[in-house]
């Protein structure tokens, strides 16, 4: 295929933009879901997500939407409290504060290819950047656990949390991400592991490479170029061909 074309301002460099939860990490299974029930349980609430039921709750993307969304449907006492919106802030604090500890000790590491490939762009000069729903602190401190201290400031662009009002599905974080960059979507390619992180891509105008999990493995990957069940036989080579 010929080069995209380049306006202004744009750079011709590649980039690859990383999803966190399921893409770069199990973090789901090994970090949230375990801390979202350690944070029930000490708040006194009769709460407990097992893989079954977290894995339908992975349909609502972003924490606090997730607790809120459960508490709506299966306590609508709880949801119906004045103080509500101040319970799903202080929960979500504090399941962030566990899902640090939990990364901090080593026991979440990052899946099979993706250290790899990230020494790899780095050589050559690929860009990297990272587009997901996750918090901030919980990025930088997967990063920092699993790469080093530098790694955040690899990303030429994190963009997390709540930077902007809708999350996956919506476009709108790597549209955040794009716009950080200075980059046209031609040339970049988004790498994601569920159907609304490929959604949020495509509408983006991304190219999108999905790499599956247990708990997205059947979800509807239509548009995706290519839908692996990881990134450890992937050479850097076959990313930039996507992408280009």
């Amino acid at each position: 295929m010929g080069s995209p074309a380049i306006v202004a301002g744009m750079h011709p460099q590649p980039t690859l933009i990383f999803d966190v939860d399921g893409t770069l990490a199990d973090t789901e299974r090994y970090g949230h879901r375990p801390a979202f029930n350690a944070v029930f349980a000490e708040h006194g609430l009769n709460w407990y997500w097992d893989e079954v039921l977290y894995g339908r709750l992975l349909s609502i993307t972003g924490g606090k939407e997730r607790i809120r969304h459960y508490a709506e449907v299966h306590a609508p006492e709880i949801a119906a409290r004045p103080d509500f919106a101040d319970l799903v802030q202080k929960l979500h604090q504090a399941k962030t504060a566990h899902y640090v500890r939990r990364v901090e000790a080593g026991r979440i590491p990052l899946r099979p290819g993706i250290v790899r490939l990230i020494t790899e762009a780095r050589r050559a000069g690929v860009g990297l950047a990272i587009a997901t729903t996750t918090s901030p602190e919980n990025v930088e401190a997967l990063l920092r656990a699993t790469l080093g201290e530098e790694a955040p400031g690899w990303f030429a662009a994190i963009g997390a949390g709540d930077v902007v009002p809708t999350k996956k599905p919506a476009p709108d974080i790597h549209r955040w991400v794009l716009d950080r960059l200075d980059r046209l979507a031609a040339g970049c390619l988004a790498i994601e592991d569920s159907e609304n992180g490929l959604k949020s891509a495509l509408s983006a105008g991304l190219r999108c490479l999905v790499t599956v999990n247990d708990y997205t493995a059947g979800q509807d990957f239509s548009g995706a170029l290519s839908v692996l069940n990881d990134l450890g036989d992937v050479g850097l080579d076959d990313l930039l061909r996507l992408s280009a």
